[in-house]
């Protein structure tokens, strides 16, 4: 299974992709187009919600705050994959693009749909949650403070305007590099490895002389 820095780095590479085949035209009708970039966009989201649980154990599991920020952005990786499910289903039984509205209409017609699948409260719980658990990394000196500054510059990028998917998703995968792998170990801060390999080997050679 994906996790960790791999994780968010291919979820915001399909997020690019979802971006890039937006602005293909012809890609927002019933067809081929719309349904690849939604495919991406589901895969994206799903990676996503790996990563944020990778965020999560480098915080640490003990963590009450780790553990807040964690719901937070799996509730809105939820909500978001169900929508990405519901343009999918759409696409599929719609013959045009008014029809395809029906349908939508249809679906957000049912009580609690609307709110908790297509509101903006969902997406501050996304971003939210994922920002909050690299501020934490970052108060720990596991990520750069960038990183975090990263995600939320790219972020506004995207919520500005969807035509600007691409260039936020670029921002957050250059946010997610300096994430530490999760399958390395105990956490601990950038250098401190550095630190400790030169004082492996002065002792060295201390030890010869």
């Amino acid at each position: 299974m994906v996790t960790g820095r791999r994780a968010l780095g291919w979820s915001a590479g399909l997020m690019a992709v979802y971006g890039l085949v937006r602005l293909v035209p012809g890609s927002r009708g019933v067809g081929v187009g719309w349904t690849v970039g939604h495919l991406a966009m589901f895969a994206g989201l799903a990676l996503l919600g790996a990563g944020l649980v990778g965020l999560w154990r480098l915080v640490g599991r003990g963590s009450a705050w780790g553990r807040v920020w964690l719901a937070a952005g799996c509730a809105g990786v939820a909500s978001g994959l169900v929508q990405a499910g519901i343009d999918l289903y759409a696409n599929a039984v719609a013959a045009d693009r008014a029809d395809r509205s029906a349908v939508f209409d249809r679906v957000r017609s049912v009580p609690g749909v609307q709110p908790l699948v297509y509101g903006t409260v969902p997406v501050l719980l996304l971003y939210t949650g994922l920002i909050a658990l690299l501020v934490l990394l970052s108060l720990r000196r596991a990520v750069p403070w960038w990183s975090p500054a990263l995600v939320l510059l790219g972020t506004l990028a995207m919520g500005a305007s969807l035509d600007f998917l691409a260039v936020g998703a670029a921002l957050h995968l250059a946010a997610f590099l300096p994430v530490p792998d999760t399958g390395r170990g105990r956490l601990r801060p950038a250098g401190a490895g550095a630190v400790r390999g030169v004082s492996g080997r002065s002792g060295a050679r201390a030890a010869g002389e």
